[in-house]
């Protein structure tokens, strides 16, 4: 006698089961991340917005004044490359840029050794909270209140810092009003506001060093000198690098001290790049040659920030 055998409900076999399933998740990431994505699209608009009305707009308008005569009155008169032959042979301009290098020469060098020190001080020796907010402090004032209070403790006549000096002994120093003394002072005044947060942000890639290898090295007899060379700087390359980046790009822009303690002078002699673009612009109303100098100064910018990225490795660290 033959037993009909019952056959099995119909279902699908496994492999298409676990491929049915892997699509259907598959369809619930997708409309999870598009959720994400116009979240994400709501809180980069008005970065994104304020990107394109206060950067990318001005830019391109800056680039295009650039080949025109235009002084606010009357419209913008294309002139092609006029501005740009004028500003090759203008020796104003040519001061401008000296200056400006060497602002910024000074600037970095000493900023970055001085931010430096107090960053492997502050590592090495205390981490205490309140010492990081008196090393800020100066970054908390504004360029310009900056300016004025070392402009009155720097006056030649009234001023406390030249009272001292002639206290002791010595003739006074016109620091703001001297051709030789008033790149150096402006340099060291901006120097002073701003090498408490550069050397905040050194502090910060020093934190990112493992203990471990200090420890390490301390085993070996390592001095802090040799820790110093040997652990620390190969380690914070990167940040160094970064650091040293922005801080070119802010010293080429340096303005409002200039402004409210010396207005270019005396003879120029601090007649930085941005006070001469400015005083083109809003003093003689000559925006298109204003504008073509702000383009040559973003081109630049835009190589020294390549060339540095390229030369420190900014992206790359020796970290494991």
């Amino acid at each position: 006698m033959t037993i009909a055998s019952s056959s099995p409900p119909s279902r699908l076999p496994l492999g298409d089961a676990e491929g049915a399933g892997i699509k259907s998740r598959t369809r619930a990431r997708s409309r999870e991340d598009r959720g994400d994505g116009w979240l994400a699209a709501v809180f980069v608009a008005p970065a994104m917005l304020g990107f394109l009305v206060f950067l990318l707009w001005p830019t391109l308008r800056g680039v295009y004044l650039s080949f025109t005569r235009f002084n606010l009155l009357t419209p913008a008169e294309w002139v092609g490359l006029d501005n740009y032959v004028r500003m090759v042979n203008d020796p104003i301009f040519w001061n401008s840029l000296t200056v400006t290098v060497e602002y910024v020469f000074i600037n970095i060098g000493v900023q970055t050794v001085a931010a430096l020190a107090i960053a492997v001080l502050l590592q090495r020796l205390t981490q205490s909270a309140l010492l990081r907010g008196i090393v800020l402090t100066p970054y908390l004032m504004s360029n310009v209140v900056a300016g004025l209070v070392w402009l009155w403790i720097l006056d030649t006549q009234l001023g406390i810092g030249n009272e001292i000096i002639s206290a002791l002994g010595a003739d006074r120093i016109p620091f703001l009003a001297d051709e030789t003394w008033a790149i150096p002072t402006i340099a060291l005044i901006n120097v002073w506001r701003h090498v408490g947060y550069t050397a905040l942000l050194l502090f910060a890639g020093l934190q990112a060093i493992p203990n471990d290898m200090y420890e390490a090295a301390k085993v070996d007899g390592a001095s802090e000198w040799r820790m110093f060379w040997r652990i620390t700087m190969p380690l914070l390359r990167p940040v160094l690098a970064v650091v040293l980046i922005m801080t070119v790009i802010g010293s080429f822009q340096v303005f409002d001290t200039v402004a409210v303690t010396t207005a270019g002078g005396p003879a120029n002699a601090t007649n930085v790049l941005q006070y001469y673009i400015y005083g083109s612009a809003f003093g003689r109303f000559q925006f298109g040659y204003a504008s073509a100098m702000s383009v040559a100064l973003l081109v630049v910018l835009s190589a020294i920030t390549v060339l540095q990225y390229r030369l420190t490795r900014a992206g790359q660290t020796d970290l494991g």
